[in-house]
């Protein structure tokens, strides 16, 4: 009799025991797809890069003209007539104003353009006048901006100029935080609209001069964090 009470408990046991051995059986198959899901995520990731073309080293061209944009300073100096001559901001509108000109629109033009259109308004007052504009305080226009986002130190909107390297940029926003996977950023390049690889990583942790890339107007880098 006790041995068929014991045998009727070690049975219950066993049958108790069966739901539960499932149960594991079950949550360690869910936890294997969850580590390949995220090792695939890891991966496809850190492969992100490899969709885009390396940066090209060399990007500056040599007809590059600076245009003035909201934000810039231009000192105009009228030749003989001193009395006009001054020092005005850019609006944010891209206009500025003087004494003889209501509104000027000064973005998206050289220096030398809006000295041209100064002297035609100044010419109703002034027989041939003679204008100079030299820009000060330089800003340039929201389009011709270098933009850093993502993991960098100071993430920021910085001034175009001529021959301006990613090593310059990277030296404004103050390098890559802890988080950053340098070597993941790109470039995304308006004046092509193609988005290029380059290695911040190399160029700022190893020292490595090869990465460095020259910049153009209205890039934008992205810099991506680090998943490990």
């Amino acid at each position: 009799m006790r041995s068929s009470l014991t045998s009727a408990g070690a049975a219950d046991h066993i049958d108790e025991g069966i739901p539960n051995m499932k149960t594991n059986r079950l949550w360690a198959r869910s936890w294997r797809w969850l580590v390949a899901c995220l090792g695939l995520g890891l991966l496809a990731a850190c492969s992100t890069t490899d969709n885009f073309p390396p940066a090209p080293a060399s990007a500056s061209t040599q007809d590059y003209n600076y245009i003035i944009g909201p934000g810039d300073n231009i000192n105009i100096i009228v030749w003989r007539n001193p009395e006009l001559s001054m020092s005005v901001p850019i609006r944010p509108d891209g206009k500025f104003s003087t004494p003889l000109i209501d509104e000027l629109v000064a973005q998206g033009k050289s220096s030398v353009e809006v000295s041209r259109e100064i002297e035609k308004q100044l010419a109703k007052y002034v027989r041939d006048p003679v204008v100079t504009v030299i820009v000060t305080g330089f800003v340039g226009p929201y389009d011709q901006q270098i933009r850093v986002v993502g993991e960098a130190a100071k993430p920021q909107a910085l001034p175009f100029k001529q021959y301006m390297t990613l090593l310059d940029v990277m030296i404004a926003v103050g390098g890559l935080t802890d988080f950053a996977d340098g070597n993941g950023a790109t470039i995304l390049r308006a004046a092509d609209g193609k988005q290029y690889s380059v290695r911040l990583r190399d160029l700022i942790r190893r020292g490595d001069v090869s990465a460095n890339v020259q910049m153009k107007p209205g890039d934008i880098l992205i810099i991506p964090q680090s998943f490990f």
